[in-house]
């Protein structure tokens, strides 16, 4: 064997003596040694890199024991490589390297003699022991060439037989140099007989997860191909199971909907639980409605606020006239929320009577934050289930009010207006008003459950806005969570201004009138609201002009004509007859009549109380449908005018040979309550004095009976009533009087207000 040898540097592999194996060749370096190599004696020194990444390695780069090959056959292929048939031959320490000048290397290499085990008999058994070994790892499953046992049963050098094993055992290639590097062949053989019991360490533990799980696997996969014989049978009769397409789709809508960590957890697992359903089953429905819902759920969809004040002012004082305290507490709310963007949103409460604007308000609201409105009606309903969901273990079983409204939206932090809420009812099937508790509660409602998807859902970024009549039917626990905006009626000057910018312009457009000229007159509107209409808010008025509308569209389509002015003539042609007369109209002023002001649901009204006297023996009658409290009142205020008769010069003759009748008109209705005190006394007085009570004073205040005015409620209501009907001067209890700071100037503009707290000085105002 020469002593010089062309030097090809190995990668990735490590040539052992006694084996035949492939090579591919790529370098030119090494091309150039492998045709150094065939033009001699074919053969080549192999030596392992001990960096792979290395492109032209020095002898520092290169392990210094390899092997000599010799190169049994060389293939060239098209891409420039060679493919070598390689066998080894013996093991030589590299001493040195030599550059040639086509570039490729030279080694100068000596020989390495392996030690010849003394003990006979400790050879036979370390060989035996690893031929075992190889046996029991291959039962386990390792995989070998098939005659490779056979080859190695006829192997009696343990050199030969560690050569062998260390290149066929898959080793790694710097473990694989170590055993080259062993002169030892007793010592290469107890390395390899450690690898083999790790192996077989390894492949026991392998063997007990795979008995364990076996019977598992067998189940699933069981169940996978029965699925799919149940697939092409519902391909074949046309009908769709629930195929991969179907979970890949609720699949990418879970990653879409960005849920909660504990819904995606929920979804994820009822995902699960479909993939095992067939389409035609129940449970399976359940499911995907299931699934639909939690996808469709906006845990983490917003809308973008408008935090610009202004511009929010603006959007409100175009939509609303007037409302200037729910105005002014958006635009407070706004601006905290500029300065501290998790502030929890207010729970507004508008109470008023109907047709003012509560619902149309929040729809503004909504509007001017930028954010989805979601209007829901709350009168009559009496099961809890409506704000809290049915549990899914019912048939039909579907989400409350509140989610449901949040799936409409498509954003976590809507505008939503619960309407009627003082309409509430309760059964045996719930009180719904103890379920919004948690809804309408801040601090609560961050973790609002609904029984449906039975998951917290934050709610705290939802601005709710509810809408009442009136507060009382409110339970208190209720209503103490919500800030109470009362917003009553308008007064005519205010109902006029509105007609004008935002009723008229609206009918006209929703009558098809855009290209008419058509215009209505401020004395046919001011006639419309005070003699067609008697409401404190604005849907009879909107109505009546709507009739108009809609009788000028037929005069169009047949007359064709295009050019129309409503005046006051002209109102009778579109609405008749006049619907209600001014009270304030009467002639003169009349003894035992007075007007009162009383507060309803619709707002304020005027309430006329009439007092006669005839012969009797100081009975007092009470009638027109009223109320225990109001008839005490009445009392109260009998005994009150009895106990100053002296001072009034009224005799005791005079009061105890006469039965005294009062009588509230409008029989019909119910009437009720203790704010008519001081117009019962007033009516009781002048028929006693036989003195008359002036037509433009009306009256309010409860009587007790030393002669107190006690305060009332519904000021305002009470307010815009006398303004409608055209009162000029209105009396008042002493401690109502701070109610008039907040009250607009509109209202208060030419109407005389009288705070008294003694009925003495009523007197003066009421009484010629």
């Amino acid at each position: 064997m020469p002593e010089r040898l062309p030097v090809l540097p190995m990668k990735d592999v490590v040539v052992f003596p006694h084996m035949v194996l492939p090579l591919f060749v790529g370098r030119a370096t090494s091309t150039r040694a492998v045709d150094n190599a065939l033009s001699g004696d074919r053969h080549a020194l192999f030596v392992t890199q001990k960096e792979p990444s290395v492109e032209f390695p020095t002898f520092n780069d290169l392990y210094h024991v390899g092997t000599v090959g010799l190169i049994l056959r060389m293939l060239k292929q098209s891409d420039g490589q060679m493919k070598l048939l390689v066998q080894g031959v013996k093991r030589v320490s590299l001493l040195e390297i030599e550059a040639q000048d086509d570039g490729y290397f030279v080694g100068v290499h000596e020989d390495l003699d392996s030690i010849k085990p003394a003990d006979e008999y400790l050879t036979e058994a370390r060989m035996r022991s690893v031929k075992e070994q190889l046996i029991r790892l291959i039962g386990m499953g390792k995989p070998v060439l098939p005659d490779f046992v056979d080859m190695l049963n006829n192997i009696s050098d343990p050199e030969q037989l560690a050569n062998i094993l260390s290149a066929n055992i898959g080793i790694p290639v710097n473990e694989s140099q170590e055993m080259l590097e062993m002169l030892d062949p007793l010592e290469r053989l107890a390395r390899i007989s450690e690898y083999f019991n790790r192996e077989l360490s390894i492949m026991e533990v392998q063997q007990r997860i795979a008995d364990s799980t076996k019977g598992e696997i067998d189940k699933n996969q069981r169940d996978y191909f029965l699925r799919e014989q149940l697939k092409a049978i519902q391909r074949e009769l046309g009908e769709r199971g629930t195929g991969g397409s179907e979970l890949e789709e609720y699949e990418k809508k879970i990653e879409e909907a960005r849920m909660t960590e504990e819904a995606e957890k929920e979804a994820r697992k009822q995902l699960q639980r479909l993939s095992y359903l067939s389409q035609d089953s129940a449970e399976g429905s359940v499911v995907r409605t299931y699934l639909d819902t939690l996808c469709e759920l906006p845990w983490s969809k917003s809308t973008k606020e408008i935090l610009q004040i202004r511009k929010a002012k603006r959007v409100l004082d175009m939509d609303h006239y007037g409302m200037q305290e729910v105005k002014e507490r958006v635009l407070d709310f706004l601006a905290l929320r500029k300065l501290k963007k998790d502030i929890k949103s207010p729970i507004l409460c508008l109470v008023g009577p109907p047709g003012v604007g509560k619902t149309s308000l929040g729809r503004s609201v909504a509007k001017a934050l930028n954010r989805k409105f979601v209007r829901m009606s709350f009168g009559g309903i009496r099961d809890e289930a409506e704000i809290r969901g049915h549990r899914r273990t019912y048939i039909g079983a579907m989400p409350g009010k509140i989610i449901q409204g949040l799936k409409t939206a498509g954003s976590n932090n809507p505008v939503i207006m619960l309407d009627e809420i003082d309409k509430l009812g309760a059964d045996f099937r719930g009180d719904p008003a103890s379920a919004l508790l948690e809804v309408l509660d801040p601090v609560q409602n961050f973790s609002f459950t609904d029984h449906y998807i039975n998951l917290p859902f934050d709610l705290s970024h939802v601005l709710f806005i509810t809408t009442a009549n009136y507060v009382d039917p409110i339970p208190e626990p209720l209503k103490d969570r919500m800030e109470i905006i009362r917003i009553s009626g308008y007064t005519e000057e205010e109902k006029l201004i509105i007609a004008q910018k935002y009723i008229v312009p609206r009918q006209i457009e929703e009558s098809g009138l855009d290209k008419v000229k058509l215009t209505f007159r401020k004395e046919a509107l001011r006639d419309t609201i005070s003699y067609y209409t008697r409401e404190s808010g604005l849907r009879k008025l909107e109505q009546q002009i709507g009739k108009i509308c809609r009788k000028i569209g037929r005069e169009v389509v047949e007359n064709h004509t295009e050019e129309f002015s409503v005046s006051q003539k002209s109102l009778r042609k579109y609405l008749g007859v006049r619907k209600f007369e001014r009270e304030d109209e009467l002639e003169k002023n009349e003894v035992g009549i007075v007007t009162g002001l009383a507060w309803t649901p619709s707002g304020g009204e005027t309430l006329f109380v009439e007092c006669a006297a005839f012969k009797g023996k100081g009975a007092l009658q009470q009638t027109g449908m009223i109320g225990d409290v109001m008839k005490e009142s009445m009392q109260a205020a009998y005994t009150y005018i009895k106990s100053i008769a002296d001072e009034f010069k009224i005799s005791e003759k005079s009061i105890s040979s006469k039965d005294l009748h009062i009588h509230v008109p409008s029989g019909a209705i119910p009437k009720d309550g203790p704010s008519a005190g001081i117009t019962m006394a007033t009516a009781i007085f002048s028929v006693l004095t036989d003195r008359a009570v002036k037509r433009d004073v009306a009256m309010t205040g409860e009587i007790t009976i030393t002669g107190k005015v006690l305060p009332i409620g519904g000021l305002k209501e009470k307010l815009y009533a006398a303004r409608r009907i055209g009162i000029k001067t209105v009396v008042i209890p002493k401690r109502n009087e701070p109610e008039l700071a907040d009250l607009p100037k509109t209202l208060l503009a030419n109407l005389n207000i009288v705070p008294v707290s003694l009925f003495r000085e009523v007197l003066p105002v009421a009484v010629e």
